[in-house]
């Protein structure tokens, strides 16, 4: 079974921020998060909090 986990992305280039829930699934998270508004895909920064 997959942990449940809360994770905040926060972009280093807007500094949009979002809070999704997501599965950790074999040491990654996967959360459906692609990129941000502001079209940046690489410079993120993911917290992750446990439910």
């Amino acid at each position: 079974m997959e942990a449940r986990v809360k994770v905040t992305i926060r972009c280093n280039v807007c500094g949009e921020k979002f809070v999704l829930r997501g599965r950790r699934e074999k040491g990654s998270i996967d959360t459906g998060f692609k990129q941000c508004i502001c079209n940046n895909s690489n410079d993120l920064d993911v917290e992750e909090h446990s439910i």
